[in-house]
C-alpha cells in the first residue's frame, strides 16, 4: 500500500503523462513510420481533451500549444535521425526561443495534426515552422516558429550529412523579421546591464 501512495505522490508531483507521451511519441515514430529526410515535413496527431482546455472548458489553452510542440518537435528528431547525429557529435538540442500566432481555438474534442518542418539553419540553430491543422476542415489553427540551439556542434557541418540539406534554402521573410526582433530585444536587454 505504500508503494502505491509513494507513486501517486510521484505522478502529482511530476507530469510523468509528459515523459510517458514523449516515449510513444518518439518509438511509435521510429517503429511505425518510414524515416524522412531532413527537409521533409514530419506530423503528428492529437485530440484537444479535457485536459487540455482553457478555464471555460471550450477551447486548448496556450500552455498545451507550446507542450504539444514540444512532442511534434521530438518526432522530428526521431524520424529524421538528427537528434542522433547531435550526439554522435556530443552536442545537444535546446529551445532558443519560440513565437506562436494563433489564428483560430481549437475546440475541445477535435482532433489535430501538428506539422513540422526545417524552414533554415544558422551556423549554431535550426529553425522550424509547425503548424497546427484541425482533421475536421483543414484549417490551420496556429503557426509556430521555433530556434533549436544546437551545443557543442557546427550546424552547417551537421546538416552536410544530409544529402538533401547540402545547399541551406533562402531565408523566409517571417523568419528574418522574428530574427530581427528577437535580436532588438537581446540589444536592449543587453543595455540594461
Amino acid at each position: 500500500m505504500s508503494w502505491l501512495v509513494i507513486l501517486l505522490i510521484l505522478y502529482v508531483i511530476w507530469d510523468v503523462n509528459y515523459f510517458i507521451r514523449c516515449v510513444f511519441t518518439v518509438l511509435g515514430g521510429k517503429l511505425f513510420q518510414r524515416k524522412r529526410k531532413v527537409t521533409e515535413s514530419t506530423s503528428i496527431y492529437g485530440l484537444c481533451t479535457s485536459q487540455d482546455v482553457d478555464i471555460f472548458i471550450r477551447h486548448m489553452n496556450n500552455a498545451r500549444y507550446l507542450r504539444e510542440l514540444d512532442f511534434a518537435r521530438f518526432h522530428f528528431y526521431a524520424l529524421t535521425g538528427l537528434y542522433e547525429r547531435i550526439r554522435q557529435r556530443r552536442g545537444g538540442a535546446v529551445q532558443g526561443a519560440s513565437s506562436v500566432r494563433y489564428r483560430r481555438t481549437i475546440p475541445i474534442f477535435h482532433p489535430y495534426k501538428i506539422q513540422t518542418k526545417l524552414v533554415w539553419w544558422d551556423d549554431k540553430a535550426i529553425y522550424l515552422e509547425q503548424q497546427f491543422v484541425t482533421l475536421s476542415d483543414g484549417f490551420v489553427r496556429a503557426v509556430a516558429l521555433s530556434k533549436q540551439c544546437i551545443t557543442n556542434c557546427d550546424v552547417q557541418e551537421l546538416l552536410n550529412t544530409y544529402p538533401e540539406a547540402a545547399k541551406r534554402p533562402e531565408m523566409p521573410a517571417d523568419l528574418k523579421l522574428w530574427l530581427d526582433a528577437i535580436e532588438l530585444s537581446s540589444q536592449k536587454l543587453r543595455k540594461d546591464k
